[in-house]
């Protein structure tokens, strides 16, 4: 569903030639622009319709090659719908060749973080003489359009469907330092100390991956050990002029996961160079904006005398996420808003997968499970959760749908795909889909198609209902002498799913491990219940790696029996097993005598991920019998007992140099015993 109704699309972009000029640095901070937008017109019309927010049109007019200027009779803004009419005395013929729509506009370089906007700092070093101040704060400017606020920079056809190629220009202060997606292409002098800095023109791409920045920038720089077209690709890290230095880690894993992503891709990162961009103030993590990358600081700086360790894992994440979605999302691009989960969704997997490529010692994946999982499962055991896939009618409603369902919910279920047809294949999959939409616009089923096409499975068949229906299922398991019964049913934290909420029949990955084989089974349930024979009971763990996104409902002795087997289970088995049976637990589904049962197994593990979900599963537990004094008191002595000797054996000092999750481990143990009554 589009923001334009389909009567008014008959006019779309080519090409959009942006200049910014007159920049007040200060007072109001507005500026002017010049907008030439070359289009085509597929039905002869006069009116023109397109985006604007915060704009004031001063001018415009369509030139037609061989034809007078054709001045508008009216503009007529819609505040609501954040459109703008052009309203011309006569039809803008149709399929004319060079038709050209010219603007003069007047905005704002606001400070709400949204379009072309200022954000204040305080310098570390003396800055340069001509750095713009806002009250006793000092400003860059930079850009945020995603989803729908191009249109407060310049007017626009502000859909992530109708793309075009755009030529930037800007005019600053001499000693000031301009950026956009593309290489600087000429800097001439203008006046008054100021000079016009123009780039390169971009690829065909949306509106929102446009980008452009200017401030006292300094830099640090590396080189793509892989060559494109001949040539190492530059990659920078750019910060206001003091912080250069700790831009080092993320331009360390910025250059090699380029080359990464271009290998695992099948696919050249297609642009000229990479520039990673530290913005004071900024509303989300970072955004992808193709070549000119933008990041909260928090996610893009790391001070290797004074920031946490811990803090690395973050911003090589989120470092890897950005640059996933230079293909996946720039290259091609969703079609509608409706489809931005998988824009998200895939590159949190993929961003998680490089992660794990480079830092195996960061134990990603467990950190996915107990965190990404365990939140989106948590939320959509509501009776009141979404889809993850949600119809968006109009782009400015996306940041009321979207959410940790839609991105959480949304890169589990990419991992249990990848994991069932197997990441090799999975890529492949991903690299035809690339390839064959590049520079273009698609849609979730292209994807499923290519995967399809990769696999010999129907993706879609299987995927469709984890997309479009609401919840997740729990896994009943039975034993009996040599065979176990499944069923599957809908997962409420509350425990009373009405027989008219429990009508989905999903697709799910048994994931089935067992002590016969060491690789695990690619089965997957597809009805109701099913009967698996010829087991042996000795050993076995369904829901392998917890791939798959549902709860599993062991029968107690299992449980147990699990607990005392755990040498055999993974980190992600041992966190979903403690996730699952606190869930149930509290669900009403399991006993809270068995999940007591099972961790009591875990007072030796050495694991932080582990650790964290036992300690937050019984801090759960705790809350719901706070009213009962002895119940408290009793589960306050259990983990007093379970995490002393673990506490005892990591030691209570911190030392140098050592591992981050071992750091992270000890707090938290350390924390966790003395709320429990240690008496150290």
């Amino acid at each position: 569903m589009s923001l334009f109704p389909t009567n008014i699309r008959w006019v779309k972009p080519v090409n959009y030639y942006i200049a910014l000029h007159d920049l007040e640095l200060g007072g109001a901070f507005s500026f002017n622009g010049t907008v030439k937008i070359t289009i085509d017109v597929g039905t002869a019309t006069k009116e023109i319709v397109l985006n604007a927010h915060e704009l004031e049109i001063n001018s415009a007019r369509v030139t037609i090659s061989g034809s007078d200027p054709l001045g508008t009779s009216n503009i007529v803004y819609d505040d609501t719908s954040q459109r703008v009419t052009l309203v011309f005395p006569q039809e803008v013929p149709a399929n004319s060749p060079d038709v050209v729509l010219h603007m003069e506009y007047k905005g704002t370089m606001n400070n709400v973080m949204a379009g072309f906007y200022r954000s204040k700092y305080k310098p570390t070093v003396p800055p340069s003489k001509s750095v713009p101040m806002d009250g006793e704060h000092h400003c860059m400017f930079s850009t945020q359009f995603e989803s729908s606020d191009a249109r407060r920079a310049f007017p626009c056809f502000d859909e992530p469907n109708l793309k075009a190629t755009y030529d930037v220009s800007i005019e600053i202060p001499e000693d000031l330092t301009a950026l956009s997606n593309m290489p600087e292409k000429s800097v001439h002098p203008s006046h008054d100390g100021l000079k016009v800095v123009s780039f390169e023109k971009t690829p065909v791409m949306s509106t929102y991956l446009l980008a452009w920045a200017f401030g006292d920038f300094e830099f640090v720089e590396d080189f793509t050990k892989r060559k494109y077209e001949g040539k190492q690709i530059p990659v920078r890290v750019y910060t206001t002029r003091g912080l250069k230095e700790q831009g080092k880690f993320g331009l360390q894993n910025a250059y090699q996961i380029v080359d990464y992503f271009s290998e695992i891709f099948g696919i050249d990162y297609p642009l000229p160079k990479v520039d990673l961009l530290a913005v004071h103030e900024f509303t989300h993590g970072a955004m992808e904006n193709w070549g000119l990358i933008t990041y909260r600081t928090t996610a893009i700086l790391f001070d290797e005398q004074h920031s946490d360790a811990k803090y690395k894992n973050r911003v090589a994440y989120v470092v890897a996420h950005e640059l996933a979605h230079q293909w996946f999302g720039n290259l091609v691009t969703m079609d509608w808003w409706s489809e931005l989960w998988l824009n998200e969704g895939f590159a949190t997997w993929v961003g998680w997968l490089a992660i794990d490529h480079f830092y195996p010692d960061f134990q990603v994946w467990s950190q996915f499970v107990a965190e990404g999982v365990q939140s989106s499962q948590q939320l959509d055991s509501l009776r009141a959760s979404h889809p993850i896939e949600v119809p968006v009618k109009n782009a400015l409603e996306i940041d009321q749908i979207f959410d940790a369902i839609s991105y959480l919910k949304g890169s589990s279920v990419i991992r249990m795909l990848s994991s069932h047809l197997g990441v090799e294949t999975f890529l492949q999959g991903v690299s035809q889909y690339l390839k064959e939409h590049k520079y273009g616009n698609a849609t979730t089923n292209d994807l499923w198609s290519a995967l399809s096409k990769a696999s010999g499975k129907d993706v879609n068949t299987f995927m469709d209902v984890w997309i479009r229906k609401i919840g997740f299922p729990v896994l009943t398991v039975a034993e009996e002498p040599g065979q176990i019964g499944v069923r599957q049913s809908r997962f409420l934290s509350t425990g009373d799913v009405k027989p008219e909420e429990d009508n989905t029949l999903w697709w799910i990955p048994l994931g089935l491990k067992t002590d016969e084989s060491k690789d695990v089974a690619a089965e997957a349930l597809v009805t109701k219940e099913e009967t698996l024979r010829n087991m042996n009971e000795s050993f076995y763990k369904l829901n392998s790696d917890q791939t798959g996104f549902y709860r599993t409902n062991y029968p107690p002795a299992r449980l147990a029996k699990l607990g005392s087997d755990k040498e055999k289970l993974s980190v992600e088995d041992k966190i979903s097993l403690v996730a699952d049976a606190a869930a149930l637990a509290i669900a009403g589904e399991g006993t809270t005598a068995g999940l007591l049962n099972f961790v009591a197994e875990f007072s030796d593990e050495s694991n932080h991920f582990v650790w964290t979900q036992i300690v937050n599963s019984l801090g759960n537990i705790r809350s719901i019998f706070a009213e009962s004094e002895v119940v408290a008191s009793g589960l306050k002595q259990f983990t007093l007992e379970l995490v002393s000797s673990a506490t005892e054996k990591i030691g209570w000092e911190f030392t140098p140099n050592e591992g981050f999750l071992i750091g992270q481990l000890r707090a938290l143990l350390i924390s966790t015993a003395g709320g429990a009554g240690h008496k150290a």
